[in-house]
């Protein structure tokens, strides 16, 4: 059993300037530590998890249009193409929802899953909320996710460790 790395949502649309829901600098500021996570452990699982919309997608009544499919915004960041994984296209905010993601885990039989990426109050809280309640051991390190909102990411780190049971590093 090895440990599985969730990257959540590092796409062009959330990590790149000029897209309409580019997460900022605190988003920018993760990638190296999400590189040297993935470096560091050398027996690993990679998934990525990435928003994946239709172009009359309904959560663009909440949010404006963003990594529609087949564009550059639903595209990885080119600093993780280095590192391969598997790619799980979604359309909600969690990684389980009308995906491959709850048979893959089952497959791979991880011994804990590591939650990297953004944004940390939707999409990541989100998945951590989907993994622990199949039981997952789940850590969600603090430097590798980030939000649009400070206040946000905090309240999203605390409820994981407080409420969801992540082990927060």
């Amino acid at each position: 059993m090895v440990p599985v790395i969730l990257v959540v949502d590092m796409l062009r649309g959330f990590l790149e300037e000029g897209f309409p829901l580019f997460c900022g600098s605190p988003a920018r500021q993760i990638i190296p530590q999400v590189i040297n996570l993935i470096k560091g452990l050398p027996e690993k699982e990679i998934i990525y998890i990435c928003d994946h919309h239709q172009p009359d997608d309904s959560e663009f009544k909440m949010f404006p249009p963003h990594c529609i499919e087949g564009t550059v915004e639903a595209e990885i960041i080119p600093e993780l193409r280095d590192y391969p994984g598997t790619i799980v296209p979604k359309r909600r905010y969690s990684g389980f929802y009308d995906t491959e993601l709850d048979e893959l885990l089952k497959k791979l039989d991880p011994s804990k899953v590591i939650v990297v990426g953004v944004c940390t109050d939707i999409c990541v809280m989100h998945t951590v909320a989907d993994l622990r309640n199949r039981d997952y051991l789940v850590e969600v390190p603090k430097d590798c996710v980030a939000s649009f909102n400070l206040d946000a990411h905090k309240f999203a780190l605390r409820h994981m460790e407080k409420v969801l049971g992540a082990k927060i590093v």
